[in-house]
């Protein structure tokens, strides 16, 4: 029999809901929290490739800057082998990243503000670029740092229409730094911003039924044309130890 790929998406899907709707029973509002990042963070790391870590955590930066706390940070260590643990909490060096999303339960204009502010507070920090070597010698011009990619991820949306007016507005009414690229509403459909500098915003949209599979490819796709984040200067990082002494 062959291989229906759309199935096979649309039944992480149906798994992913049912866990969502389950958290949503929860009478603790942290509880619900915990649980709807933990159920985003688990399905985007089962579907990305290995080389993409994703966690919840802080960004850092070299000059002793820090993020708001991001519930999901997907992130490379390939040339940006530093990255702190104390407990729980998780610290990713700017150079590293490559998206961050907020996840809600449910997508409104206070929801999608929240999200854009936590972009902002990620995409206004430092980040280096270290020159590369590799087999046939040195790279010459270090990598400038990626345009890193930011987003919402909820159950349901509350507008109606779903996807109208109230969520072209909010999305447009985001500052560069805060802007939103990608959103999920499982229960309703996702949405990808193709230009934000139009009036409305263009969007493409999915139907409900395909909003995880829609989503999850988008994002791929959209880091795969960022190809690899550029090599951290630890020695910036170094730096910040001698200023301690």
């Amino acid at each position: 029999m062959d291989l229906n790929v759309h199935n096979l998406l649309l039944t992480q899907q149906t798994t992913l809901l049912d866990k969502l709707r389950r958290s949503d029973v929860l009478n603790h509002p942290g509880e619900k929290g915990d649980n709807s990042e933990l159920n985003w963070l688990e399905t985007i790391r089962d579907f990305l490739p290995s080389r993409y870590q994703v966690t919840k955590g802080q960004v850092i930066d070299s000059r002793g800057d820090r993020s708001e706390v991001i519930d999901v940070v997907i992130f490379d260590r390939q040339y940006c082998p530093l990255w702190f643990k104390d407990g729980d909490s998780h610290y990713i060096p700017a150079e590293s990243v490559y998206a961050v999303f907020e996840a809600k339960q449910n997508l409104d204009k206070a929801h999608v503000e929240y999200a854009s502010a936590k972009a902002a507070s990620v995409r206004k920090l430092h980040r280096t670029s270290a020159q590369v070597v590799h087999a046939g010698g040195v790279v010459a011009n270090p990598k400038p740092p990626l345009e890193i990619a930011a987003g919402i991820l909820t159950t349901y949306s509350d507008w109606t229409p779903m996807f109208g007016d109230p969520l072209n507005k909010a999305l447009g009414a985001a500052t560069a730094d805060g802007r939103i690229d990608l959103g999920c509403a499982l229960e309703h459909g996702a949405f990808d911003v193709i230009d934000r500098d139009t009036d409305p915003v263009d969007l493409a949209i999915s139907d409900p039924e395909s909003a995880l599979m829609f989503f999850l490819l988008r994002l791929f796709s959209r880091l795969q044309l960022m190809g690899t984040v550029p090599a951290i200067d630890m020695n910036a990082y170094a730096a910040a130890l001698q200023r301690a002494q």
